[in-house]
């Protein structure tokens, strides 16, 4: 048995799945990463025991999630290899920017197309986490209200933040609405990677590349954007030097 079993053991959920689509993240370069990505993407290095993607793609199979869309860039066909390998139970759709890599916000919405469903779960490929009590992708969809929101983000307190250097991204108040760490300052929460968006988010949206930053502060401005605590663990595996961090918190033997 891996030793990463325990802590990486996942609860199927009954009943229907929260939610019908998620797209997956995965065209970055991985500057970051390097040496490890001259060769490979970002989303296929390996940690505790199987690929960043490959840990993703379990805990939307746990969710019951049927549909994934996944968007490729940077060595494509070798992610696109890897996911008819090893996620043939998944209706899989690709997402193309082998041409131009259009960042986070373009990316989704080069995809909108591809994905029906309304509200939808985006999940970047280069953070793992691990589901506490409660299952993190049910939490978001438990929490969501359509008539309130247009974003709903999985939050980390900083303090629980694993291997994160950063200052905080988020004020969250007691309702759940969101503010921007101001300059200069720690704000309290970490966004995780994972969030369940509305298509309203991506109206009058740019052409072309463009961070998911611009969508949020539209949302921001308008009272619409909100976030939720996430209850298990998280690990930003950015760099080399945190996936032997990570692994060595996630080990028990």
């Amino acid at each position: 048995m891996s030793r990463y079993a325990k802590p990486l053991s996942l609860r199927p959920n009954p009943g229907n799945p929260p939610v019908g689509t998620a797209m997956v993240l995965a065209a970055g370069l991985g500057k970051r990463m390097r040496p490890l990505t001259a060769t490979r993407p970002k989303p296929l290095v390996e940690v505790a025991g199987q690929s960043l993607l490959d840990h993703v793609l379990d805990r939307l199979r746990a969710a019951g999630i049927p549909r994934v869309i996944v968007n490729v860039h940077y060595l494509a066909d070798a992610l696109e290899a890897h996911l008819k390998r090893k996620a043939k139970d998944l209706d899989i759709a690709i997402s193309d920017e082998r041409s131009l890599l259009l960042e986070t916000g373009g990316g989704v919405a080069k995809a909108l197309p591809l994905i029906g469903d309304d509200p939808f779960l985006v999940a970047n490929s280069d953070n793992l986490w691990v589901d506490g009590p409660v299952d993190a992708i049910r939490l978001l969809a438990n929490r969501w209200d359509d008539a309130a929101m247009d974003a709903l983000l999985l939050m980390i307190p900083l303090a629980r933040a694993n291997c994160h250097k950063g200052q905080g991204d988020f004020h969250m108040d007691p309702s759940g609405v969101i503010a921007r760490r101001r300059p200069g300052k720690v704000a309290p929460f970490v966004f995780t990677g994972v969030q369940l968006v509305s298509r309203r988010l991506f109206a009058d949206a740019p052409e072309g590349p463009f961070s998911f930053n611009l969508l949020w502060d539209r949302a921001i401005a308008a009272g619409r954007a909100f976030g939720v605590v996430h209850q298990g663990l998280w690990f930003d595996v950015g760099t080399p030097p945190a996936i032997a961090q990570t692994e060595a918190l996630l080990s028990y033997g």
